[in-house]
């Protein structure tokens, strides 16, 4: 692994930002040799400072693209932190039928759209899926709009097949739910048709404008605005607010809070989970 020097470091922290709203700590500079490393081979550069240039110069943003896939954090797992999906099938999604269901001149079927922001490869997604599947037991009464979107386009192609291997199925499911939810191909396990058919995935880089995506009951944006600044985790939450309804519910990672940077929420608690909603006008 080639070292880098500060200079290189601020330059590539500068570019990341720029392609990402990532923000690379200092102290994080391995992270470039690391994960930035296979690069030099896969794009004939010779050093960091050769793969940047070559990036900048690179119309087709082929470069850009891998570099994103490479840097962007893929942590994850099923029902990860699992509070919040308990709430979610408890809490939010009856509320928020019940709200739907007594509008006056209702009719079925009502219409659900979940939004998972920053999905990686998917677990998230097949994790709402699941509490869907779960909770609703007539599907035909109900329309479900499940969209997972993150900038790394591999994350997203990896969530669109919908396969994991043993390592990962183990993370956050049970044994029940792993074989009523999954078959098994080879040495891998593949989520089941009618659950991959409840979602849609979409590259999709959250500091750009949310365009063509229309509004949402419910948006999972988890553990992803700790990568950025300050001035745009209010960007994020600003852009987030025009596409929530005016019921919805926003669900954030367990260590992230809004106080101090989105206003415009509040926060309500369900017994070990936090989710926020618009203040009303």
């Amino acid at each position: 692994m080639q070292n880098i020097d500060q200079i290189e470091f601020k330059m590539w922290a500068r570019y990341i930002h720029e392609i990402s709203g990532i923000v690379l700590d200092p102290a994080k500079n391995y992270l470039i040799g690391s994960r930035l490393g296979p690069l030099l081979k896969e794009c004939e550069c010779r050093t960091f400072s050769d793969l940047y240039h070559k990036s900048r110069l690179d119309i087709s943003r082929t470069i850009e693209k891998r570099i994103i896939d490479q840097i962007s954090t893929n942590e994850t797992f099923f029902f990860r932190d699992n509070y919040p999906f308990e709430m979610f099938k408890y809490k939010i999604l009856p509320d928020m039928i019940d709200r739907k269901t007594c509008k006056p001149f209702f009719k079925l079927p009502v219409s659900i759209r979940i939004w998972s922001a920053g999905c990686s490869t998917g677990q998230e997604v097949y994790s709402i899926a699941i509490a869907l599947k779960e909770v609703l037991e007539d599907s035909a009464d109900y329309k479900i709009m499940l969209m997972g979107t993150d900038i790394s386009g591999s994350a997203v192609a990896r969530a669109s097949s919908g396969k994991y291997n043993s390592l990962e199925v183990e993370r956050g499911l049970s044994s029940e739910r792993l074989l009523q939810y999954f078959t098994r191909e080879g040495d891998n396990w593949k989520i089941r048709d009618e659950i991959r058919a409840m979602a849609t995935f979409k590259t999709m880089n959250l500091m750009q404008p949310f365009t063509g995506t229309g509004m949402f009951d419910v948006i999972f944006c988890r553990n992803v605005a700790i990568y950025f600044t300050p001035e745009n985790r209010k960007k994020l939450f600003c852009n987030i607010e025009k596409v929530l309804a005016k019921d919805g519910v926003l669900i954030m990672g367990s260590t992230e809070s809004l106080s101090g940077v989105a206003p415009q929420f509040e926060s309500r608690r369900h017994l070990r989970s936090v989710f926020y909603q618009l203040k009303p006008y």
